[in-house]
């Protein structure tokens, strides 16, 4: 995880807030670098899907937006202090991301959309605790991640029908 040594403790845009802000995106995007290898398969090409569910190639562009607002915002955060005085906040960030980052191989890997609703439901608490962490330390940082818990309680909606129309 990002340094407290390279966070600069100014706005001022030095190398050490540039370094830090690209160490955010590193570890944010590690979800879905997990995930990589969980990809959808026959198997999900099998299910039965409700009229709304949006077509494959919505997916990775919405992601990539939100992972990088996700990434800011974390950034935003470490900037107010570094891990000394944003470390639980910033940690509540890291369990979200962990919760994220096990959704896929879930689903699409070991084909359990039950446990992965299981996963989306605690994910969706991380992000709303995520959320006030981060409101308490810079606001502007918590309304960066309202897309993602958007975009989470539609995944979680979308899971669920799953769930139900595969039973």
């Amino acid at each position: 995880m990002p340094s407290d040594a390279l966070n600069t403790g100014n706005a001022s845009g030095g190398s050490g807030e540039w370094l830090g802000l690209l160490g955010w995106v590193g570890l944010t995007f590690l979800a879905p670098a997990a995930g990589a290898t969980s990809l959808p398969d026959a198997w999900y090409a099998g299910l039965v899907k409700p009229a709304w569910n949006p077509p494959g190639w919505v997916f990775g562009p919405v992601w990539t937006v939100l992972y990088l607002l996700m990434a800011v915002a974390a950034w935003m955060i470490w900037r107010r202090g570094g891990w000394k005085i944003q470390g639980a906040a910033l940690r509540i960030y890291g369990i979200q991301l962990g919760l994220n980052a096990a959704w896929s191989p879930l689903f699409f890997r070991f084909h359990q959309p039950l446990a992965a609703f299981a996963d989306i439901v605690l994910l969706w608490i991380a992000i709303c605790l995520t959320l006030r962490a981060f409101a308490k330390a810079h606001k502007p940082a918590a309304i960066l991640l309202i897309p993602y818990l958007l975009w989470v309680s539609f995944a979680a909606a979308l899971n669920w029908t799953l769930v139900l129309l595969n039973r």
